[in-house]
């Protein structure tokens, strides 16, 4: 279990909550987040409570400034630490819904899906082991989407507003 600390204001000062595993609503202990510290594990924070709105990937360190985890605002609602995960990667990506149309299975990291994938949208996945970021843009930039392990029939099962996703990461202990 991973442990996290969110404080109110910039460059680790105000008032501060340590996390120490999931938590689905966050505002009953804080008002908005400025900087964190990731003592230990991979986390997931989410603009909303229960793990929806925006979401930004964090490993451990110190983030003096919401904008160092490119977050849009201040507001953090709800978290959640990743567990690592042993082993290989593996997951099934589909063109269409309901696993339908072109596959195309992963095992590594893919930094811009459409060279390797017809397409530049993906409507469903399959996810057989290890957790995954799903990227808006290509070489990892934009909108966040954790996926873990589970069938995803439609793309806004895994909180997208849209099919589009650019590129696709392996959560592992050398993500950088």
């Amino acid at each position: 279990m991973g442990k996290i600390i969110f404080y109110e204001e910039k460059n680790f000062h105000g008032h501060f909550y340590e996390c120490n595993g999931g938590c689905p609503n966050l505002h009953s202990f804080l008002m908005h987040c400025n900087s964190c510290k990731v003592e230990s594990g991979l986390w997931m924070l989410y603009e909303r409570p229960n793990y929806t709105g925006y979401q930004y990937f964090l490993r451990s360190g110190e983030y003096s400034d919401y904008q160092l985890w490119m977050g849009f605002n201040d507001c953090v609602r709800s978290c959640r630490d990743i567990p690592m995960h042993q082993g290989p990667h593996r997951m099934k990506v589909f063109e269409h819904a309901e696993f339908e149309g072109q596959m195309m299975e992963l095992t590594d990291d893919c930094p811009y899906l459409s060279e390797r994938f017809q397409y530049n949208d993906v409507y469903s996945c399959n996810v057989m082991d290890g957790h995954w970021i799903f990227y808006e843009h290509p070489y990892y930039r934009g909108c966040q989407y954790l996926i873990s392990p589970g069938d995803y029939r439609r793309f806004h099962e895994w909180g997208s507003m849209t099919a589009r996703v650019g590129s696709i990461r392996r959560i592992t202990t050398e993500l950088t």
